[in-house]
């Protein structure tokens, strides 16, 4: 990991627990979302979750018939979900191991996670998690819109956490060029501080044989 995700891993690592109570309540376009992804990919799809968090999505997902891996970079959100009976896997999607046993999966569900990845890793993040995934098989990720990067603090967590920016075009060129096809992104989604999102999915390519 780079100093500015082991600096933000430790800031959620501090405050795990009041992140997660905080954001306990999926609000109404998330849930809109996934009931989608859901109902795109089929009862019984099973789903890679990169950044599970407090694991409201994950609930959601499994209440609409998804199979769920749960995975998180950060410790305590890890022992979070274990503790309350979840099997959760402590994963850096740029290094560790992201493949399973059962064979590709057939989504991955990045909310509001990989926009802590640094701008030059994020087409190696979406290239091995592309290589997971079935042909077919759809990606929804969701980062800040701007440019640049920065440091914030709000919310429940009190220390800094180390944010990339990003604007539609230069998006859709990395994850198209990081082996997934048919991008559409919607820009300019209002969040709860004024800041906006872009909400992007899209489908695995074709696997070379």
């Amino acid at each position: 990991m780079s100093e500015a995700v082991d600096d933000t891993v430790r800031a959620y690592d501090l405050d795990a627990a009041a992140y997660a109570g905080a954001g306990s309540q999926v609000p109404d376009s998330v849930r809109a979302d996934i009931e989608h992804f859901a109902a795109t990919i089929g009862t019984g799809a099973r789903v890679l979750e990169i950044g599970s968090g407090g694991g409201r999505d994950a609930r959601l997902m499994e209440e609409l018939g998804l199979d769920v891996r749960r995975t998180d970079i950060t410790p305590a959100f890890v022992a979070l979900l274990r503790e309350q009976g979840h099997a959760c896997d402590l994963v850096d999607p740029l290094v560790d191991d992201v493949s399973s046993p059962q064979g590709p999966y057939d989504a991955v569900w990045a909310n509001a996670s990989l926009l802590h990845v640094a701008r030059h890793h994020l087409s190696t993040v979406l290239s091995r998690l592309a290589a997971v995934t079935r042909a077919g098989g759809l990606l929804r990720l969701s980062v800040k819109e701007g440019d640049g990067e920065g440091w914030s603090t709000h919310g429940s967590i009190r220390n800094p956490r180390h944010f990339t920016y990003w604007r539609a075009p230069a998006l859709e060129a990395v994850v198209a060029g990081a082996g997934w096809s048919g991008v559409s992104i919607r820009a300019g989604v209002a969040g709860k501080r004024g800041e906006t999102w872009l909400e992007l999915t899209a489908a695995r390519g074709p696997v070379a044989a």
